[in-house]
């Protein structure tokens, strides 16, 4: 998750009951994936644009949608296999550090997605060790409200649980073995049995024990709509997993109140996820600011089990060193058996004032803040944050300049998202 299911699955909920929110994650993300099937095309771009943190997307081509609605033939795909992590290690390795916002004047919700490399599919770094703890706590406290899998999601969740315990191993070998029933963690010590039935727990948890990313299968049904009914929502900071379990996707970002999707991005949105072939993963990033650091569930919006939160319950204008930076990683598959589109969302979290020490962070942070309309505005809080944030990232912006920093240059320094 933030605004996403899934931008989707995660974000920053507005002053709006959690009930009506959705993970940013769930929420944007798709909304920037709608916005592929509105314009018809996928355009690849490193050019410095207007658009707040939607990167374009790499050149691919999407056919026409010929099966019947709600049914899906199991797909011949075999995902490449992947090549080992040169160099990797579970202490040493940081996290990629992600900066998906772009200048202003204007915000622009615009194409958001890139091609995926299969090497690239789930990204784990030195932060793996707290991420799983943190994990396997909450889905001891509170069970089936952050990992649930409906009856007809089953074998999708199955099919997931069994990628990821074939990519890890290629992927990550210095910490996992593939073995002959499932997949052994060498860092942890734990081994997953996923051939036994029945399975000693959901899916979904299991899957989520493996990774640092929530998940989320979005399944489609008789109808042709798609429907949330698998997810492992962790640590998705501003929404709830059970707030939305159920849903169709247009249900979940209307709910949201998700900025112009009715108007703009809805019919694209489900053209989108149809055309959608197992061999076309895409990415996506996005960003929000949060006043707390809790990675899990951001106390500022009020408590997790409460009836309703919102961003009215949050203090206003705190100190900077409550101000976070929250960006995720969203990638975005069908699986060739089920047909289930997965959702994977990367959660990463940093103090403002660390980021703002990399060149070029200040200024165009702030000046993509301010590019935000009073939509997005209010769906990310700005409310709460913008005059002790804004004042302080103009004072690290103009400190970098008076030290030589040539803004104009910034594309030949580092390039975005990154």
């Amino acid at each position: 998750m933030a605004m996403s299911v899934l931008e989707s699955l995660w974000g920053t909920i507005l002053s709006i009951p959690t009930k009506k929110a959705v993970g940013a994650s769930l929420i944007f993300s798709v909304c920037v994936w709608l916005v592929i099937l509105v314009s018809g095309k996928w355009a690849s771009s490193t050019a410095k644009a207007s658009s707040s943190d939607l990167e374009k997307p790499a050149a691919g081509v999407r056919g026409k949608v010929t099966r019947p609605l709600g049914e899906w033939t199991p797909s011949d795909f075999k995902r490449p296999t992947a090549a080992p992590y040169s160099g990797w290690d579970v202490h040493s390795t940081k996290p990629i550090p992600y900066r998906p916002f772009r200048y202003g004047p204007k915000y622009y919700i615009t194409l958001g997605l890139r091609s995926m490399k299969w090497d690239e599919w789930i990204e784990l770094d030195n932060n793996y060790l707290k991420y799983h703890a943190d994990k396997a706590r909450r889905i001891e406290e509170r069970g089936s409200k952050c990992c649930h899998t409906a009856p007809e999601a089953m074998d999708a969740a199955i099919e997931l649980l069994e990628e990821l315990c074939a990519y890890l191993p290629e992927r990550y070998p210095s910490m996992f073995t593939k073995t002959t029933t499932g997949v052994t963690n060498k860092v942890t010590n734990e081994t997953f049995n996923i051939t036994q039935r029945p399975l000693p727990e959901d899916p979904m948890a299991t899957a989520a024990r493996l990774v640092q990313d929530d998940l989320a299968l979005m399944i489609e049904r008789p109808d042709g709509e798609y429907y949330l009914l698998a997810g492992a929502i962790l640590l998705a900071g501003f929404w709830r997993l059970s707030d939305k379990f159920g849903m169709r996707l247009s249900e979940i970002h209307t709910s949201g109140d998700v900025p112009q999707f009715k108007s703009k991005l809805e019919k694209g949105m489900m053209n989108f996820f149809r055309r959608l072939r197992p061999e076309e993963p895409v990415l996506r990033n996005n960003y929000f600011i949060q006043v707390d650091d809790n990675l899990a569930w951001s106390e500022s919006i009020g408590s997790e089990d409460a009836e309703t939160v919102s961003w009215n319950t949050a203090e206003k204008n705190r100190a900077i060193e409550n101000h976070f930076f929250r960006s995720e990683r969203q990638s975005l598959r069908r699986l060739p058996r089920s047909g289930a589109v997965v959702f994977t969302i990367r959660t990463y979290s940093e103090p403002v004032t660390a980021i703002v020490k990399e060149p070029y962070v200040p200024g165009r942070l702030a000046d993509a803040v301010r590019s935000w309309g009073g939509d997005v505005s209010r769906y990310k809080g700005k409310e709460k944050y913008q005059d002790i944030l804004l004042e302080f990232l103009d004072e690290k912006h103009r400190v970098q300049v008076e030290g030589g920093l040539e803004v104009e240059k910034e594309d030949e320094v580092r390039r975005y998202p990154l």
